[in-house]
């Protein structure tokens, strides 16, 4: 699961406990500026293909974390519970998207939407 919060103009994803080892990353930062939208997604996490692991885990139905390609795109992951994953889609930055696993997912897309709405 991921803690995410704001510490200025910038989002802050902190990778909580084993999730660290399974996803080779414990922390990422997002300007606000990159971040074009967010989601509640449950169904993207369902299925067996996620891409390529260029480092990460894929255990299906128990955890996805890590970095994967697919479609020529560089995603993070880091679910268990497809019901409480999110993607935001991001530009210019490493990754195009970050799917994670928050523990209120509606809440956290409506604080979200409302940060990246301050600036547009």
């Amino acid at each position: 699961m991921v803690q995410i919060t704001q510490a200025g103009r910038k989002l802050i994803l902190e990778v909580e406990g084993w999730d660290k080892l399974w996803a080779f990353k414990s922390r990422l930062e997002v300007p606000q500026e990159n971040i074009r939208s967010v989601r509640a997604d449950p169904e993207v996490a369902k299925g067996l293909w996620k891409g390529i692991r260029a480092p990460g885990t894929h255990l299906p139905g128990v955890i996805i974390a890590g970095t994967y390609y697919q479609h020529g795109q560089r995603i993070f992951w880091d679910v268990k519970d497809p019901e409480k994953a999110i993607v935001i889609e991001l530009s210019d930055e490493r990754y195009n998207e970050l799917i994670v696993e928050v523990e209120e997912p509606a809440r956290t897309v409506r604080e979200i939407q409302a940060m990246i709405s301050r600036d547009r």
